[in-house]
């Protein structure tokens, strides 16, 4: 049961991890792409493209689904980090900090082996933080099992995706259609922001250190505030006991949130680079689209009929857009009642995700090696289905235990 402090703060028991939650975990990186499938965010055909302006804040809908991001925080004696630094604690010290060695461009690199045609999405960041090591065996030796445990937290975000969004299935013809998909979803996703307050799932793109990320921001909100319009990112976070998680974990949920910032923030202070993105991935802007996608419009100016002109909505509801808050906010809910454990709500520092973006975009590019997670994170390894092929037991450091049969030695 949990104590209750002098102060009347409940105390909420953290524990380090458990099965259950590495599966968590396990499903996010898994499945972090399920939301890219065919399916388009209105009714088809899908209606022309009103001019963007939001409405005023005095606005009963703009406020109707608001949330403030002062929201009433979860405490326990051993509390969240409202860190604004590097976002970890002294006792979780970075996953990078050993300083990988550096080595020369390789010409094979994971970028060019396994995500030449789509780009890194924000899971490929977070899971080269998490372990980078463990990454490389997911793209060498296949992809990671699912449980139960996985297939529930991905059937609740599912569910939080349904109470605001009706989605359609598209009959998708071409690679121009593909991305006209997620430009039209993200327009459309944003008009549900100005005019309701509220979105989910929205798809974020846009380039970092020269390479195309992509992602899914679980969450957006406009803040309850009168004088406050910058658009809160959200993101929840399902877990198998009412705990709170560890660091790492917390630390990797940050860096995720953070990430769809700088994209967003990116897409709001510069024009879309649209011809670089075109010769990128070999697109053709003049080419049609699909019956699904084509927008239709007795104004001229409100039709869409080619990529190109998808694009240019694009970067129009993009000038449109303010930069997103500076607080963060991750939440924790408990997966068997969706009862809320705890927020974790954070201030963005830009230069400790520009540092963690460029040592995790390197290893992609062939310029960093793949690690292991240091000695005090290698809790991580008794629940890494590599472990057994993995062979950090000869690393150097001697931060791996001898034996494979110690549930509490780190295997991989």
């Amino acid at each position: 049961m949990a104590e209750t402090s002098s102060d009347h703060t409940p105390h909420i028991p953290i524990e380090i991890i458990t099965d259950d939650e590495m599966a968590l975990i396990e499903a996010a990186f898994a499945f972090a792409s399920a939301s890219a499938r065919s399916a388009f965010r209105s009714s088809t055909p899908p209606p022309p493209p009103p001019p963007l302006s939001p409405p005023s804040s005095s606005s009963p809908l703009f406020r109707s689904n608001a949330l403030s991001i002062k929201s009433i925080t979860v405490l326990s004696k051993r509390s969240f980090s409202h860190a604004t630094g590097s976002g970890t604690s002294t006792h979780h010290p970075d996953i990078e900090d050993s300083s990988p060695k550096l080595k020369t461009l390789l010409p094979d690199s994971f970028l060019h082996r396994f995500r030449k045609n789509r780009g890194l999405s924000v899971t490929d960041i977070t899971s080269t933080e998490w372990c980078s090591k463990q990454m490389e065996f997911a793209l060498t030796l296949g992809g990671r099992k699912t449980n139960q445990v996985m297939r529930a937290g991905i059937a609740r975000h599912a569910k939080l995706e349904e109470e605001v969004i009706k989605r359609v299935e598209v009959n998708i013809k071409s690679k121009e259609d593909q991305w006209a998909l997620k430009f039209l979803n993200f327009i459309n996703g944003v008009n549900q922001l100005f005019f309701e307050g509220l979105t989910r799932e929205l798809p974020i793109m846009g380039f970092a250190e020269d390479t195309w990320i992509v992602g899914v921001i679980d969450e957006i909100r406009m803040p309850s505030t009168e004088n406050d319009h910058n658009p809160i990112l959200i993101d929840t976070k399902t877990r198998a006991r009412d705990t709170l998680p560890s660091e790492p974990q917390r630390r990797n949920g940050r860096l995720q949130l953070m990430c769809y910032k700088y994209l967003w923030d990116s897409l709001v202070a510069d024009d879309f680079p649209s011809e670089k993105f075109f010769t990128k991935f070999g697109l053709y802007p003049e080419q049609t689209l699909c019956e699904d996608l084509k927008v239709k419009s007795s104004d001229p100016k409100y039709s869409a009929l080619t990529l190109d002109d998808v694009v240019r909505y694009y970067k129009n509801t993009c000038s449109m857009l303010l930069p997103a808050h500076d607080q963060l906010l991750l939440r924790y809910e408990y997966q068997k009642d969706h009862s809320l454990i705890g927020e974790d709500k954070f201030a963005y520092d830009s230069e400790w995700l520009k540092s963690q973006m460029h040592r995790c975009i390197e290893v992609w590019l062939g310029k960093r090696e793949t690690t292991y997670v240091p000695e005090e994170e290698n809790w991580k390894c008794r629940f890494c289905q590599f472990a057994t092929v993995c062979d950090a037991s000869t690393d150097s450091k001697g931060t791996m235990a001898n034996t494979s049969n110690d549930s509490n030695a780190k295997q991989g």
